[in-house]
C-alpha cells in the first residue's frame, strides 16, 4: 500500500468512527504534512483520494471538509420480530418466478446477488489459469479431486493466520462455491423434518436449502446493525429441539448486520453450552470498510463446533465456483459426502486462483474493490435520501454491497418489482427473503454496480414508481 493510501485509510476511519464529524474542516495540508510525518504532496494525493471516495469535499478558499454523509438523513429499520417457533419453507416458486424474470442484459440489476463482473480482475485471473495450467502435473488433475488443490488449501489456511485464526489445510474441503459447502454442511447435521435456526430476514438460497431437504425453519430475528438477536435465540434453543443454526455473522445477505467480537463470543458460548453446531456463512467477509478485518465465529471455536464457509465468488471470480468450508469435527463427513455427490469444482480454476493469492496481488486488488464499494455505497444513499420517499428508512452497512430498504407500510415490493422491471430496473423484493414471506414492504439493493447517469436515473425512477404505489 503506498504512503498516501494509507493516510487516506487512516483518515477514512475517523470518519466512520465519528471523530472527524460531516461538516468539520480536516486539517490543513500543511498542518497534517507535520502531524503525519509525510510530504504535502502526499497529503494531497491523500485527500485527492479522500474526495474521489465521496468522504471529503474541497471549498474555494477555505480547505477541505468531511462530506454530509447521506447516512446521517436516513432513518435506520427496526429489528424484525420473531415469527412462529417453525414453519415448513415453501418459497422456490417465488424466488425462480422473480429470478428467471430477469434475463435482459440491459436491466439496471439491483436485485443481483453478484456485483459487476467488471470489479473483478478476469483477465489477470486468465493468464493465471495458462500459466498454473502449464505447471500442472498430469497426476494433480486426479489426485486434486479429494479435499482441493494443496496449495490452494494453504493459501486459504494463510488467509485465515492473517486475520488470526490457527487453520490446518487439512481441515479445509473446497467445493464448487460456498453453496455447495453450506449444502454439505447442512446435510451432515441433519435430517428431514428437523429443526434449523435460521435469521430473518434471511438469504433466499438458504431457504430453497431447508425446502429441498424438508427441514423446518425457526426465524430469529436480526437487528440490522449488530446482528442476530442472541435471547431470542437462546429461548428458541431452551424450548426446541434445534439440531444446526445458520448465519452469517458479518455483513449479513440482505441487511448487511454484522456482530461485534463480543458478541460473536457469545453466540459461540451458548451453542457450546447447547452443543448445537453453526454453519456460519461468511463469504462477504473479506468486503469489509476501514482497514480491520471483522473476526469470524470460528476464530472463538476451539471445539470444532464452527462450520465456516468461504468463497471466492462475491470478491473475485463469480464464474469460477470456488469455495471452500472449514469444517471442524465434520470434515471428514463433509469429505465423503462431497465424493458421493459432485466430487470436485474444477481443477484448473483452483490452481489459477491459487496461483493468483500466491503472486497476482490479491490484496491489492480487495483493497481498490473495498474503496470503490464504499464510495458508491455513499453515492446511492445520497441518491435514495434524494428521490425516495421522507418515511423510507435504509442500512448503512460496514462492508458487503447490499442496503435493505424499508419503504412506507402500504408499498409492496412484489408490485414494486413488476413495475421496476417494465422499466429496465431489477430489485429484490423482501418477500423472498422469509420462510413465510414476511417484509413485504422492503427490498434488497444492490450497489456493486458502476455508479453513473443511468444508475443514478434508475434510483430516481424507483423514487417515483415507490411514490406511485
Amino acid at each position: 500500500m503506498k504512503l498516501y493510501e494509507k493516510l487516506a485509510d487512516e483518515i477514512a476511519q475517523s470518519i466512520r468512527t465519528g471523530v472527524l464529524a460531516a461538516n468539520e474542516k480536516v486539517p490543513s495540508v500543511r498542518t497534517a504534512s507535520r502531524t503525519y510525518g509525510v510530504s504535502q504532496a502526499t497529503v494531497f494525493q491523500a485527500y485527492y483520494l479522500l474526495e474521489s471516495r465521496g468522504l471529503l469535499q474541497a471549498r474555494a478558499r477555505s480547505g477541505y471538509f468531511v462530506r454530509a454523509q447521506a447516512r446521517r438523513a436516513l432513518a435506520e429499520p427496526e429489528m424484525s420480530t420473531s415469527g412462529t417457533d417453525s414453519t415448513d419453507v415453501g418459497v422456490s416458486e417465488l424466488v425462480f418466478s422473480i429470478l428467471g424474470s430477469v434475463k435482459d442484459p440491459d436491466t439496471i440489476h439491483f436485485g443481483s446477488a453478484f456485483p459487476s463482473p467488471d470489479l473483478f480482475p478476469l483477465a489477470r485471473l486468465a493468464r493465471s489459469m495458462g500459466k498454473s495450467v502449464q505447471h500442472l502435473p498430469a497426476r494433480a488433475i486426479l489426485t486434486d479431486m479429494t479435499y482441493g488443490n494443496p496449495n490452494l488449501r494453504r493459501q486459504i489456511a494463510l488467509r485465515y493466520m492473517m486475520n488470526g485464526v490457527v487453520q490446518s489445510p487439512d481441515e479445509l474441503v473446497i467445493t464448487n462455491g460456498a453453496l455447495e459447502a453450506l449444502n454439505l454442511c447442512l446435510q451432515v447435521v441433519t435430517k428431514p423434518g428437523d429443526l434449523v435456526a435460521i435469521e430473518s430476514p434471511t438469504f433466499y438460497a438458504a431457504l430453497q436449502i431447508l425446502e429441498r431437504l424438508q427441514l423446518k425453519a425457526v426465524e430469529i430475528p436480526v437487528h440490522p446493525r449488530d446482528g442476530i438477536h442472541l435471547p431470542t435465540l437462546e429461548d428458541s434453543l431452551q424450548r426446541l429441539p434445534i439440531k444446526a443454526c445458520w448465519f452469517m455473522s458479518s455483513f449479513h445477505n440482505p441487511l448487511g448486520a454484522s456482530m461485534s467480537e463480543a458478541k460473536k463470543q457469545t453466540l459461540y458460548d451458548l451453542l457450546q453450552q447447547y452443543q448445537v453446531p453453526l454453519i456460519e456463512d461468511d463469504v462477504y467477509a473479506e468486503l469489509y470498510f476501514g482497514t480491520t478485518p471483522p473476526k469470524p465465529v470460528k476464530s472463538f471455536d476451539h471445539a470444532g463446533l464452527v462450520m465456516h464457509c468461504g468463497s471466492f465468488s462475491k470478491n473475485l471470480a463469480p464464474g469460477y465456483r470456488v469455495g471452500w468450508v472449514s469444517a471442524g469435527r465434520y470434515a471428514e463427513k463433509i469429505h465423503r459426502l462431497k465424493l458421493m455427490t459432485t466430487i470436485s469444482p474444477s481443477v484448473p480454476a483452483q490452481v489459477a486462483i491459487a496461483d493468483y493469492l500466491q503472486h497476482g496481488g490479491y490484496d491489492r486488488h480487495l483493497r481498490k474493490l473495498r474503496n470503490l464499494l464504499e464510495t458508491q455505497q455513499q453515492l446511492i444513499l445520497t441518491a435514495i435520501a434524494r428521490y425516495f420517499p421522507a418515511q423510507t428508512k435504509v442500512t448503512q452497512p460496514g462492508g458487503g454491497y447490499f442496503l435493505w430498504v424499508e419503504l412506507p407500510e402500504h408499498v409492496d415490493t412484489l408490485k414494486l418489482f413488476s413495475l421496476a422491471l417494465v422499466q429496465g430496473i431489477s430489485i429484490a423484493p423482501g418477500p423472498i427473503f422469509s420462510a413465510t414471506q414476511r417484509f413485504r414492504n422492503c427490498a434488497r439493493i444492490n450497489y456493486g454496480q458502476p455508479w453513473n447517469k443511468d444508475t443514478e436515473a434508475a434510483i430516481a425512477v424507483l423514487g417515483k414508481l415507490v411514490a406511485s404505489l
